[in-house]
């Protein structure tokens, strides 16, 4: 019975251990300022397939210099698992999100498809965030090339 309680007292502990690490890990993101909500959706299907909800990543963008650099979630890793520089952004459309979207992402997103480099991607964002986005993308220092449709 001691044994039993004392393997639940752990687990319990465990678990808090890891939640204050989620929110102190998405605090020391967020510390330097320009962060937003977006959803990333890597290698999306082209224009004219039917969207659908798989695929979508949530997390948090940080704007750093000429670069977005993008954060999971639900992740431990204190580097950001992309990074899009400003230059290699192309903006392709813009759209709501669409059945089964709808659902696996947040409410009042707007969804965003881009391509950077050579792969095409979606980031899903609010609308506050997105026009944040295209001022960000439009603010290119002199004589870089920015691409917004």
């Amino acid at each position: 019975m001691v044994l039993a309680l004392l393997v639940s007292g752990v687990v319990v502990a465990l678990v808090l251990v890891g939640l204050f690490v989620f929110g102190l890990r998405r605090r020391l993101i967020q510390r330097s300022g320009g962060t937003f909500d977006c959803s990333l959706r890597w290698n999306a299907p082209e224009a004219g397939a039917e969207p659908s909800g798989k695929g979508w990543v949530y997390g948090v963008a940080r704007y750093s210099g000429d670069r977005v650099e993008w954060f999971r979630v639900f992740s431990y890793a204190p580097r950001p698992r992309r990074a899009l520089e400003r230059a290699s952004i192309e903006v392709l459309e813009r759209r709501t999100p669409k059945g089964e979207e709808e659902l696996a992402l947040l409410s009042d997103a707007v969804v965003l498809a881009c391509r950077h480099g050579g792969t095409r991607l979606e980031l899903a964002m609010s609308e506050d965030a997105l026009t944040g986005f295209l001022a960000w993308l439009e603010a290119a220092p002199p004589g870089q090339r920015v691409n917004v449709a």
